[in-house]
């Protein structure tokens, strides 16, 4: 969506067109859906907290002042809205590693690597869930959205310096805690590469 129709929507929402949030929705909605669920893990709730954000977006509405595209805005209050969550809740729901189809086994690959695959992605989102809130934050938005370090201060409101050092901290914990399972990454690189199946 380019800037002059963002600015558009953006001045139709603030009047009380609905149909200006309909389309900022489904513009989006699913990177800030993906946002929520990498850092709470569950699918309930990341779809009750992207429903959130865009129910805060209209009732601000009319004192909204995004200057530029509104993505870093709406990234934001999506990182706001998981961190809320996960300083309100100790404990979270972990849905069964199955069920996730973006984590989902190839079906055609050897049984002894799909079972190595499920072990490697339950340690891995075992190992980010260790990770503090912001860290957490960071690492998610960095490895999983793909997004720069500005644009990753831009969505958080911290200085690209804070993500650095997050950043740093969050890959220090990330190897320690999965450094006992490089072996078993490679046995699934191997063992996919060798029947031409997709890994991951």
């Amino acid at each position: 969506m380019n800037t002059d129709r963002e600015t558009l929507l953006l001045e139709q929402l603030s009047m009380g067109q609905e149909l200006a949030l309909k389309a900022i929705f489904e513009q989006h909605y699913q990177s800030i859906y993906r946002i929520i669920y990498r850092m709470l893990q569950n699918k309930a709730t990341a779809e009750d907290l992207s429903q959130e954000v865009f129910l805060k977006l209209w009732e601000k509405r009319e004192k909204l002042n995004i200057r530029g595209p509104i993505g870093p805005y709406l990234r934001r209050m999506a990182v706001n809205e998981a961190l809320g969550h996960l300083r309100k809740h100790k404990k979270y729901f972990i849905e069964d590693i199955e069920e996730q189809h973006d984590l989902a086994a190839p079906p055609t690959a050897d049984a002894e690597a799909v079972y190595a695959e499920k072990e490697l992605k339950q340690a891995l989102n075992k190992a980010i869930k260790s990770l503090p809130p912001r860290c957490r934050s960071v690492f998610v938005l960095s490895r999983f959205d793909g997004l720069s370090y500005k644009e990753i201060g831009e969505s958080m409101n911290i200085s690209v310096k804070t993500v650095e050092n997050q950043m740093g901290k969050a890959l220090k914990v990330m190897r320690k805690l999965l450094s006992p399972y490089l072996p078993l990454a490679l046995f699934i690189v191997k063992v996919c590469s060798s029947i031409g199946a997709k890994l991951f």
